[in-house]
């Protein structure tokens, strides 16, 4: 394959998917590593319970924000470029978390690093695009890339449990990213785009300022939801969204070509990450804390619970590659999110019984729903957008996932914690809210299909 940055170069296949893979995975273990560490981190903070929202969404806000123009650089300035500094500084920024003193510390540290994942995860579906330019190896590469997705949500709360401080975790995560950026910077082949292009920088600070607001409006919410604050935060977001679309109709290297928004493939591949990060990331980003607050579980415990739910959906996204030509990837999806439903269903009144074990077949079911969504979402954002635009295909499936994330903890926390009748009465209400909205996704994505069809 030709890249436009100079002579014929020839990437090797084995390498490109170990590196991005391993990569991608501590992204996601720093992704979760507070999920269960969360009520020891907010006590050394001294963080109230109505802003540990924030401990959680910092991250996935950094990501949500710069997906798209993460993905646009990779395309317009070079996919091995973007991978290296975004997993260098998710390295650095990691280390620094583990530094802080202060909620808005460790917040803005958060971001930092949701900001430095979202130039590893935006270029590395589009270096193995590159990488592996036929259908059957792409199916295979991104079904690994999408199970170490799945193996980082697994294995970041067991490290982070495990380590004898939360601190350390942070430490000894940063430095596993940057020697990935070390040997990335050595071994990845440089590609990128047939076109040049500029940062979209009105776009994505529009966009990063809309995400900004509807998070604070959700957060604040918990509160009451008809106070004049709540309010102009959304009607700022409804603005801001406008603008950013404005600017993106106008602007020639756009973060985003709204275009496809006319394309079903690409429809689904958004509608599908929106919901993921609102019904699923959601629950499961709170859960653990739920579980220790509710039954007195200690942070190892409640990792080896949350295994059975991550590993499961590793193990599932790992093989669910066998499923290409026999179940299309839309169904796959629908599948997934009914999975979740029946999974967060099943769940209902294990709190208030003071049983963990009740909680067992729920996270069963959600961890093959899981599984299923995470092979079938890289697939479907690869095969959206064109090849050229590989990246900004994954960056905006990926946008929608982390905006919805954002919104679902949010969300979560919320409803779990301003119910009268308790955590345990308000984590059922939870998961009826997360097993209704993975209804939702399930419809649509059959609807959009009929559409296509």
């Amino acid at each position: 394959m030709t890249s436009s940055a100079g002579p014929v170069t020839v990437p090797h296949p084995g390498r490109t998917l170990a590196l991005t893979s391993a990569a991608t995975a501590v992204a996601l273990m720093t992704y979760t590593a507070p999920m269960v560490t969360l009520p020891e981190t907010a006590a050394a903070l001294h963080t109230p319970l109505s802003a540990q929202a924030w401990l959680i969404n910092g991250t996935p806000l950094g990501l949500a924000a710069l997906l798209l123009v993460a993905g646009s650089l990779a395309d317009d300035h070079g996919r091995r470029r973007i991978f290296t500094a975004g997993t260098l500084a998710l390295g650095l920024t990691t280390i620094l978390g583990a530094f802080a003193s202060t909620t808005w510390q460790f917040t803005l540290a958060r971001i930092a690093q949701g900001a430095a994942s979202a130039g590893l995860l935006a270029s590395s579906l589009g270096l193995l695009v590159h990488a592996f330019p036929t259908p059957h190896g792409r199916l295979r590469a991104t079904g690994v890339w999408g199970a170490f997705v799945s193996g980082g949500i697994a294995v970041g709360p067991l490290v982070a449990g495990a380590l004898p401080d939360w601190r350390v975790a942070y430490g000894v995560l940063g430095a596993a990213a940057v020697l990935l950026a070390a040997l990335g910077s050595r071994t990845l082949t440089e590609s990128r785009a047939p076109r040049p292009g500029r940062p979209d920088v009105l776009g994505a600070v529009a966009f990063g300022l809309a995400l900004i607001s509807l998070i604070a409006a959700l957060t604040l919410g918990r509160d009451g939801w008809l106070r004049a604050p709540v309010a102009l935060l959304l009607l700022a977001a409804v603005v801001l969204v406008a603008v950013f679309a404005l600017v993106e109709r106008r602007t020639a290297t756009p973060m985003i070509d709204l275009g496809l928004l006319r394309r079903p493939d690409f429809l689904a591949s958004s509608t599908a990450g929106l919901f993921t990060g609102l019904a699923v990331i959601g629950l499961f980003s709170f859960l653990p804390a739920l579980l220790q607050q509710t039954l007195g579980l200690s942070a190892m415990d409640t990792a080896w619970l949350f295994l059975l739910w991550s590993g499961l959906s590793f193990a599932v996204a790992l093989q669910a590659r066998r499923l290409a030509g026999r179940v299309p990837p839309r169904l796959q999806l629908a599948l997934g999110f009914a999975l979740h439903a029946a999974g967060a269903l099943t769940m209902l009144g294990a709190l208030s019984a003071h049983s963990w074990t009740r909680l067992l077949p729920g996270l069963l079911l959600g961890g093959v729903g899981s599984g299923l969504l995470n092979a079938a979402l890289p697939l479907v954002a690869v095969e959206s957008a064109p090849a050229a635009r590989a990246a900004m295909g994954s960056g905006a499936q990926q946008t929608f996932r982390y905006v919805g994330s954002c919104a679902g903890v949010a969300l979560t926390i919320a409803v779990s914690t301003s119910t009268g009748g308790g955590l345990a009465h308000g984590a059922d209400i939870a998961m009826a809210v997360s097993a209704g909205l993975a209804v939702v996704a399930a419809v649509l994505l059959g609807v959009l299909r009929e559409r296509r069809a």
